[in-house]
């Protein structure tokens, strides 16, 4: 396929706001588009080349990319950086610049998508010496044969700042627009921009079953792919395999032990919370993964998780969700999440630090054992078989401490010894639900004593005055649409912040080192930063208001945490989340 044709659709995308048009342009796309294209096409359209759980990145920095516009075109870095000053984007910025272009290439060629995605996938995995000179050289042949529109989406991808607005949710529906709509009907009325399948119900179970194959996979290209060739039976006959990790089931809050039930149902398990760091752990081919909820694989960081599970849990496969809990090696007190998290990126003296910051693994969940998945039985069925699996050893690995309750005072006490234990609450797990990746409703909720929360991701800065000058200080805040993927403003945060190195939490200095290299645009004081980093944020109240993109405005908000290391943009609280809240603080 002519990459001019994805560049098309990405540009119609990009011209409505309206779900239900992006939804209709895709699903012709993909009616049209051969099965052999259908997974570069679908990473392509995420401005991706590997899939959500493939931990590998394209990685390249803005410095390459005017190093490779300059190869390509002929202009000198001073030149481009002037541009792209006035266009805010690099992406336009080689768009407006190569309707400009200075150097005629002598050997110029239509774009396909095979280039682009050949190119992209060899940028990515580039390493050693020389590798620099090659991933310029690779972007700048992209670059030459690029018409000024294709410009703008080569280097839009190759930052990884797509921003079309094609989220999950309009990718799953326009999979199932495409390959399933004779079988329902779907009648689209363009003037109302609306849907009416012939059969609602039929409708709805194609959008869960592609829902729930994507939760296996981990992958919209192997989704659409599969859909195409094999139809639903091909999607449901999907299972999980050990050794490729999974999104986990995430947990909304509850207000308290009253709303927790009434949400959850009577009786229910009530379980610690631990502060620790969320472990999908694998066991493949006599192998153990560790991979992050972020689906990373950190298992050379902790070498003695391996040992205790392989020592510990029986069984020649499984997928066991867990939460590594840091203690104090002297006391043995827990201590908070912060106390491990250096761990997480440490690459050297694995050994000793393990020895100083030791952890215990509770594991709350199992999803597959010995090559059967899991995830459709109910809840209290895969804690008897935890139970059975896991040979308990305290301060090594053990079960989440749980009561099976329908009591209120009972959980009250429960709560109670949790946070004496210095948990950061509870769990409240419905008996019967079945294991759901992603933020269900009804399945289960959390219930902590502290001020609410948001996971929100920064987006832009301000650079301070004064004492703070040289740090970036005042942290522009956004929830995220779940349809389009957009990033939506909801407040800024400059509170909770240290000044001095070696206090405990976050510096300003740290920040700003974390976000400098993810500035993509700056104007005076004012920085907006590639969507990257993930903090929790309290906040006493949310307002509505104008000011902000989504519609609302935090109360007095604060960082709690930095989440960077568990949680990914694509993992933050969604407007409805946001909204949520802010009627049920409305209603008590």
């Amino acid at each position: 396929m002519e990459y001019h044709k994805l560049v098309d659709v990405y540009q119609q995308i990009q011209s409505t706001s309206k779900r239900l048009e992006k939804t209709k342009i895709l699903a012709d796309f993909l009616k049209e588009t051969d099965v052999s294209q259908i997974e570069p096409i679908i990473l392509l359209l995420q401005g991706k080349v590997f899939p959500s759980w493939d931990d590998r990145s394209i990685g390249v920095a803005t410095r390459l990319v005017i190093k490779a516009i300059t190869k390509s075109l002929g202009y000198t870095e001073a030149a481009i950086e002037l541009e792209w000053k006035k266009t805010g984007d690099l992406g336009t910025t080689a768009e407006n610049l190569t309707a400009q272009k200075k150097q005629v290439a002598l050997f110029s060629k239509k774009l396909n998508v095979h280039n682009i995605f050949s190119n992209l996938r060899k940028i990515a995995m580039l390493e050693g010496a020389g590798s620099i000179d090659r991933k310029v050289s690779l972007i700048a042949e992209l670059l030459t044969s690029a018409s000024p529109a294709e410009a703008r989406y080569i280097v839009r991808t190759v930052l990884e700042e797509l921003r079309v607005g094609i989220g999950e949710g309009i990718l799953r529906d326009a999979i199932v627009w495409a390959f399933f709509c004779d079988d329902v009907k779907i009648q689209y009325d363009p003037a109302e921009k609306s849907i009416e399948p012939e059969n609602r119900e039929l409708y709805n179970k194609y959008v869960d079953t592609v829902q729930s194959a994507y939760d296996i996979l981990n992958d919209f290209a192997a989704v659409a792919k599969i859909a195409k060739e094999q139809s639903v039976a091909g999607l449901t006959a999907l299972d999980l395999h050990s050794g490729k990790p999974v999104k986990v089931m995430l947990f909304q809050k509850a207000i308290n032990i009253a709303d927790a039930f009434e949400r959850v149902g009577r009786p229910c398990a009530v379980e610690f919370k631990y502060d620790g760091f969320r472990m999908q752990i694998h066991k493949a081919a006599g192998k153990i993964l560790v991979f992050t909820r972020r689906l990373e694989e950190v298992t050379s960081q902790f070498p003695e998780v391996v040992e205790f599970v392989q020592k510990n849990v029986a069984g020649d496969s499984f997928i066991l969700d867990a939460e590594a809990v840091g203690f104090d090696p002297q006391s043995y007190k827990y201590l908070p999440f912060q106390s491990i998290s250096q761990r997480i990126k440490r690459k050297h003296d694995i050994d000793q630090v393990a020895k100083e910051f030791p952890v215990e693994v509770n594991v709350f969940d199992i999803l597959s054992h010995n090559g059967k998945t899991l995830i459709k039985q109910p809840f209290h069925e895969r804690r008897k078989i935890l139970e059975r699996t896991v040979t308990q050893v305290p301060r090594k690995i053990v079960l989440a401490r749980q009561l099976v309750t329908e009591n209120d005072a009972a959980a009250e006490r429960f709560y109670q010894e949790a946070l004496k234990m210095g948990e950061e609450g509870v769990m409240f797990k419905n008996l019967d639900a079945e294991y759901m990746p992603g933020s269900r409703v009804g399945f289960g909720v959390k219930v902590k004593p502290t001020m609410q929360s948001l996971d929100l991701v920064i987006i832009g800065a301000e650079w301070g005055e004064g004492k703070r000058s040289g740090w970036l200080t005042s942290f522009v805040l956004a929830c995220k649409e779940p349809d389009t993927g957009d990033f939506l403003e909801v407040g800024r945060v400059g509170t909770g912040f240290k000044e001095l190195a070696g206090e405990d939490g976050v510096t300003f200095d740290e920040m700003t080192n974390l976000l400098r290299p993810l500035i993509v645009k700056e104007k005076g004081r004012e920085v907006h930063v590639k969507p990257q980093i993930v903090v929790e944020i309290s906040y006493e109240e949310i307002q509505k208001s104008p000011s902000y993109s989504s519609g609302y405005a935090l109360r007095f908000p604060r960082l709690a945490r930095l989440r960077a290391m568990e949680r990914s943009p694509d993992d933050i609280s969604t407007l409805d989340e946001v909204e949520n809240l802010y009627s049920t603080q409305r209603s008590r």
